[in-house]
């Protein structure tokens, strides 16, 4: 799928005017605070349904209003027509967050939805901006905030599976803090969390074997000899040669120090190791980045192989990446056919970035006060 229009109102700074979108590249440009940024959050909502750059619904509602909505239209994606080729709408999705009542309202053509995946489902969003390279030099959380992505979009039905993983994950937590501890019924949750882990992680282990053999392909079209030394591993988050529930009986007494669950799939994670040693440790900052726009590109090609459509937003990615790197960057999602946005202070320049003429299909746009002009 991709969104071809876009509504929003009381959302930061973004007037309230329908825009549409191509279904390939979107180039938007504007002085810093224009609203290029509350653009791709707009945007991020209804495939994320929340803010990629805050956690508060609070922030993002515009000043003085209590309630933001967010809606938008999409149609079949290049991956569903011929290059070119018109498309009619169809999915209408929309999301508004009463900030007074604390109240979030999903809709799907028409029709009120309680879940969230139901909305994100049909809008697969994947946000490349300065934050997203912690998925390299961040916690192992990161990494599997960023797997469970794809999984998801991969497995929908993985969603119920996490979470009863992490209801049980917290009914356990909150016994571990207790003074005192229920020996029979902590067993009892163990055998249950056990059972959950082996199902949500065969589930992230496919997923995982997918996006491997999607980053080495993407890999070998590279000539980069620092990756040769990469290595890519999937952590379960315990030693599966042996059972989970074992393993958490026989660290009772570490957990109850620290008060939380320390094994099983809470704590999986993507190992990223190079000549023995963690990434974060060995390569450079700009490495770095590259490795996390590869990952990030394995991960739109899995969805891609599998007729579905990515809309990537790059939110400021000339602060981050050179001109070569946006190049190849530019380049990978055409092949892929995704959905791009890219947002800059500078005005575009399409030919920098397809130098042999060979420019996808674009629509560009200027941001001033939170109004879209398309040149």
């Amino acid at each position: 799928m991709a969104l071809v229009k876009l509504q929003t109102q009381n959302f930061r700074n973004l007037a309230s005017v329908p825009v549409a979108f191509s279904p390939s590249f979107n180039l938007i440009y504007g002085s810093n605070g224009s609203g290029k940024s509350s653009l791709l959050e707009a945007i991020g909502y209804l495939g994320l349904g929340r803010s990629f750059r805050i956690n508060r619904h609070q922030a993002v509602v515009a000043h003085g209003a209590q309630k933001l909505t967010v809606f938008g239209a999409l149609d079949s994606g290049l991956g569903q027509r011929p290059q070119g080729h018109a498309d009619e709408i169809r999915h209408r999705v929309g999301i508004s967050r009463d900030i007074g009542a604390k109240e979030t309202q999903l809709r799907v053509d028409g029709e009120a939805v309680r879940n969230l995946s139901a909305l994100a489902m049909h809008l697969p969003v994947s946000v490349i901006d300065p934050g997203v390279f912690d998925i390299v030099a961040g916690g192992p959380g990161k990494r599997r905030q960023f797997l469970d992505w794809l999984v998801f979009h991969v497995e929908p039905s993985f969603s119920s599976s996490w979470q009863q993983v992490q209801r049980v994950t917290s009914q356990r937590n909150q016994m571990l803090r207790n003074g005192r501890l229920d020996e029979s019924l902590m067993r009892v949750w163990d055998s249950q969390f056990g059972s959950l882990a082996e199902t949500l992680s065969d589930t992230r282990s496919a997923v995982f074997s997918q996006f491997k053999a999607a980053f080495d392909s993407v890999l070998s079209e590279l000539e980069a000899p620092w990756l040769k030394g990469l290595k890519m591993e999937f952590y379960l988050g315990w030693d599966r040669a042996i059972p989970l529930t074992r393993v958490l009986a026989e660290h009772r007494d570490q957990e109850r120090r620290m008060g939380h669950t320390l094994y099983g799939p809470n704590r999986a994670d993507i190992r990223l190791k190079f000549g023995g040693r963690p990434v974060s440790e060995t390569l450079s900052r700009g490495q770095q980045k590259t490795l996390v726009i590869l990952m990030k590109i394995a991960q739109g090609k899995v969805l891609s192989d599998q007729g579905k459509q990515v809309t990537f937003l790059l939110d400021d990615i000339n602060a981050e990446l050179d001109i070569h790197h946006r190049i190849v960057l530019a380049r990978k999602l055409q092949a892929l056919r995704c959905q791009v946005f890219i947002t800059s202070i500078e005005h575009p320049e399409p030919e920098m970035l397809w130098r042999d003429g060979s420019a996808p299909e674009y629509r560009m746009f200027h941001v001033e006060h939170g109004n879209l002009t398309e040149e």
